[in-house]
């Protein structure tokens, strides 16, 4: 029946409204699955947009849905049973109302489904026997009204003629609503006490469909009146949720007739099953009273009709409208419809985040909602399309101190009371490297012993990246960088994952005794980000050489033979051993690819007036190629004190050396025995306290001295790079040295010179000048 009614029906309308709503127009009963129309088309979309912007179909507060959308064709599809009897009841028009929402942008419209009725239900009498009890006395012409039918269907579907089987008595007559039966010709009760007539009602359909009723009628004596209501409509007002045994409404008729003739007894006419689950009517009273559950939200209005029916049969009708009022019994719901999940913690401020949809099934004041966040997070509502609100950002978010939010949305209705209510949206922030690795020292500083092992610890650097997962992973490295003059990565290492530094090699104080590096600590993020800090380690000094005696020559097997005076006195200096340890700077370093000359200390009176400098250049070629040269540096503020020239220059050989020691020896020797008269002589003019002339101090050959050694202002000590020759002043106690010669073979590098002070010696050897020496 509904396939041949399908295909006699099916209309297909398609409208777009000036609002820009969409309307189709369709069939009820079409299958599930059946296509409504192309959604896309109508809206100016490509069907692959309606994917891409998430396209769905929301009910308009009913909470069911009727259709569905096809993403891929876009096309509305029957999603379930749509039947306009159960929908809209007898109304003409039937209007779904739907909503489709599209996001990026946040679009909504609004669709019309207009329900085109099909000839589905057949034309249907309340009873299938009716009683009617006339008179005899009746006259031609009389009038009975008979209940019409009743067709669920609307329009040309609906009743639309009455057939009256051909009888002797009763002719039909329908108009309006009404149907009555008239009476053609006199009843003879004693010819024909009862009789039944059969009543077909024909609807439009088609194919047509009918409904039959059999009239069976009892001739009695004369009952000439039937009931009369007092109201042919009767309207009552009644709140939802009304409690049972609610008193609605009263109806009222009367009979002019007495007796049996004139009890009137009341009963529903045709009505839905419905409205019997929801009110009764008294047979007596006429009183309609509530019996189940009103529902603004599911019917708003019930409408019937009630039946006057007097004790011999005589009927009359009225009709009853009810109109269920709204009470605020529904609280608002919330919906999450679309949140972006995780947040990215650089979103810009304004970014929308999520889309909230709010309904409340109540009406008008009741029905109208006010959304807010009720905690304080940097997020906000804004109201969008009717009853949707976009979820936005309303500050720059920071992962690394809220990595996650729980928004509580609350919603109230503008009711007597306000009903409201709360939804929790979980919202996680994603990191991202916008933090670099911070050090937790500003630098650091290691000390190690010379003489280490290799791998040994020196240190451990920390960093700390406050990101996530690898943006928060730090490695650490070595910045590339030289310490004399080779990669920093042959003196020490870092683990990568741990920042401890281990050293590569064994540390030489005398050679290295401090040096600077940089860890780069950086993450794994995309693009990674870095952090440096410069790390100190110092070498302390082992005792790891022995002292050099430079004087008397410890080498070959001649004795070193001193010249002592038979007058000398106690305490009187015959000799000097002088020795130096090599832990001492020198005076001078070189900058390692600059050539700059500079002074690594402060100048002490105890430094040479005259300072030799060999210099090394080499080059970087396979394999490396080098070459030497000699530098004079003369100490003086004033030319005045600078030596001549040509002892300056005076050049010693390692050839020569025994000529000049034998000429040295001489000459002490001679200095000594003028030295003894003077001695003599002194002590004949002083009686009281002889006193040698040449207690001060006592001339060392400079032949004893290695070639990269001097000794100042006869403290014992030595100074690399230099050697000197010695003379005596007269009447002194110390001595006054002239340097003479600067020996080029063998001297030490600058930074291989001793760094001691005439005090700092005083420790070690005593007071010279104050104890004899042997």
């Amino acid at each position: 029946m509904f396939g041949d009614a399908h295909t006699f029906y099916f209309l297909f309308l398609l409208f777009h409204s000036s609002h820009g709503d969409v309307s189709f127009s369709f069939p009820e009963e079409m299958q599930r699955g059946s296509v409504i129309g192309n959604l896309a088309k109508d809206l100016g979309l490509e069907a692959s947009a309606l994917s891409g912007r998430k396209a769905r179909i929301n009910a308009d507060g009913s909470g069911k849905r009727y259709c569905d959308l096809n993403a891929r064709s876009g096309e509305l599809i029957v999603a379930d049973r749509i039947d306009r009897e159960v929908l809209c009841g007898n109304k003409a028009s039937c209007i779904l109302k739907q909503e489709v929402v599209l996001e990026n942008p946040l679009e909504l419209h609004r669709i019309n489904l207009h329900i085109q009725d099909v000839n589905d239900n057949a034309p249907l009498f309340k009873d299938d026997l009716i009683d009617l009890e006339i008179r005899e006395s009746a006259v031609k012409g009389a009038r009975f009204v008979i209940e019409e039918a009743h067709d669920a269907d609307v329009g040309q579907n609906s009743v639309q003629q009455y057939l009256l089987k051909k009888n002797d008595n009763f002719v039909l007559s329908v108009g309006g609503n009404t149907v009555e039966l008239v009476l053609d010709k006199e009843l003879d009760r004693e010819k024909e006490s009862e009789m039944n007539l059969l009543l077909t009602a024909l609807d439009g359909g088609s194919p047509r469909r009918s409904g039959t009723v059999v009239i069976h009628v009892t001739v009695l004596d004369a009952n000439d009146n039937s009931p009369v209501f007092s109201q042919a409509v009767y309207k009552a007002s009644l709140p939802e949720n009304s409690p049972p045994d609610t008193i609605v409404i009263n109806v009222r008729a009367t009979d002019a007739d007495e007796g049996v003739n004139g009890d009137v007894t009341y009963d529903f006419g045709h009505v839905s099953g419905n409205i019997i689950s929801v009110f009764s009517i008294s047979p007596v009273t006429g009183e309609i009273k509530v019996t189940g559950v009103t529902d603004f939200e599911e019917k708003a209005s019930y409408e019937m009709r009630v039946e006057a029916k007097d004790g011999l049969g005589l009927t009359s009708y009225a009709k009853v409208i009810i109109d269920i009022t709204d009470v605020n019994d529904n609280a608002p719901v919330i919906n999450l419809k679309s949140l972006a999940y995780p947040v990215a913690e650089n979103v810009s401020p304004g970014t929308e985040v999520g889309i909230i949809n709010v309904q409340d099934r109540d009406s008008e004041k009741n029905g109208q909602v006010r959304c807010s966040i009720e905690q304080n997070v940097p997020f906000k509502l804004v109201p969008s399309i009717k009853n949707y609100y976009s979820l936005v950002t309303t500050e720059q978010l920071d992962r690394e101190l809220v990595s996650d939010y729980n928004i509580t949305i609350s919603a109230t209705d503008e009711g007597s009371p306000p009903l409201s209510s709360s939804k929790s949206v979980l919202l996680s922030v994603a990191d991202i490297n916008d933090n670099p690795p911070v050090f937790e020292e500003q630098s650091y500083s290691a000390y190690v012993s010379e003489n280490n092992k290799a791998g040994c610890t020196l240190c451990s650097v920390s960093a700390q990246d406050p990101d996530w997962r690898q943006n928060g992973t730090v490695i650490y490295s070595l910045l590339p960088s030289e310490v004399n003059g080779a990669s920093v990565s042959s003196y020490v290492s870092v683990n990568g994952d741990t920042g401890v530094i281990h050293a590569v090699r064994s540390f030489d104080y005398e050679h290295l005794r401090s040096f600077q590096v940089h860890v780069m600590a950086r993450d794994n993020g995309s693009p990674p980000l870095s952090s440096n800090v410069s790390v100190s380690v110092f070498i302390s000094d082992v005792n790891d050489n022995s002292p050099q005696i430079l004087y008397p020559s410890p080498e070959g097997n001649s004795f070193m033979t001193e010249l002592v005076p038979k007058a000398a006195h106690g305490g009187s200096v015959v000799s000097k051993v002088i020795a130096v340890d090599a832990t001492d700077p020198g005076l001078f370093t070189i900058g390692l690819h600059s050539g700059e000359i500079r002074t690594q200390r402060d100048i002490s009176e105890s430094d040479s007036m005259k300072q030799n400098l060999i210099v090394a250049v080499k080059d970087n070629g396979q394999p490396p190629l080098s070459a030497t040269c000699s530098m004079y540096l003369l100490i003086s503020d004033n030319l005045a004190e600078v030596p001549e020239l040509k002892e300056i220059s005076y050049d010693d050989k390692n050839s020569k050396l025994t000529s000049y020691l034998i000429i040295a020896l001489v000459s002490v020797s001679t200095f000594f025995l003028t030295f003894i008269i003077i001695v003599l002589g002194v002590r004949f003019c002083r009686r009281r306290k002889p006193r040698l002339l040449f207690d001060g101090a006592v001339a060392i050959p400079g032949a004893y001295l290695p070639p990269n050694y001097a000794d100042v202002d006869g403290t014992g000590t030595l100074r690399s790079t230099y050697n000197y020759d010695a003379y005596l002043t007269t009447g002194s106690r110390t001595s006054d040295f002239k340097f003479v010669s600067s020996y080029n073979d063998n001297t030490l590098p600058a930074d291989q010179t001793l760094r001691k002070s005439p005090s700092d010696f005083d420790e070690i050897f005593g007071d010279i000048q104050g104890s004899p020496e042997v």
